[in-house]
């Protein structure tokens, strides 16, 4: 119980030898080695049961075996903890670096879900709307998309919404419209 609780205090020391070992083979029960050592440093000291009694008992040595490979355990788990929360760390870090990166991106005004990509011939998304354009570009188009939707609000306080449409002979086209 005692190795347990010193293992418990002891986790932020447990994660910065974590950090400094990196992934090195066997550094998983150094911290454990360590508390037990100091565990029976106690027991020796306080003289309750002489020391060579205990070691040669198989009853005693087996009960030892399972503290310590219980303690190694907690200590695997505290590892894993960190190791997740290093990688919960760099998801979001990852997540924010392509947050800013498409930034200055379209979001598509029909599914308003994914990035529109815009070429100079075509705009497209991946949720069919594919449109043929003529020196098209993310400025010219962020453009138009604003100052219609800026005149619409001018005049309605709705939301317009955004729909392709095809004709029979004509190309395909996005076409605001207004529910009101």
């Amino acid at each position: 119980q005692r190795c347990l609780e010193r293992l418990r205090s002891s986790r932020a020391k447990l994660l910065e030898r974590y950090r400094r070992a990196g992934d090195a083979p066997g550094s998983g029960a150094l911290l454990v080695q360590e508390v037990m050592e100091q565990e029976w440093q106690v027991l020796r000291d306080g003289g309750q049961q002489p020391l060579q009694q205990m070691l040669e008992d198989p009853d005693e040595l087996a009960v030892l075996e399972e503290i310590q490979q219980e303690l190694i355990l907690q200590e695997q788990l505290v590892i894993e903890e960190y190791e997740q929360s290093l990688r919960f760390d760099e998801e979001c870090l990852n997540a924010t670096l392509e947050g800013l990166d498409a930034s200055d991106r379209i979001i598509c005004p029909v599914c308003r879900k994914n990035n529109l990509n815009v070429k100079a011939h075509l705009v497209c998304c991946q949720c069919g709307l594919h449109i043929s354009t003529q020196d098209m570009t993310e400025g010219k188009l962020r453009s138009l998309l604003e100052s219609t939707v800026t005149e619409h609000s001018h005049r309605c306080f709705h939301s317009p919404e955004f729909t392709v449409t095809s004709g029979m002979e004509e190309e395909s086209s996005l076409l605001m419209s207004c529910p009101v």
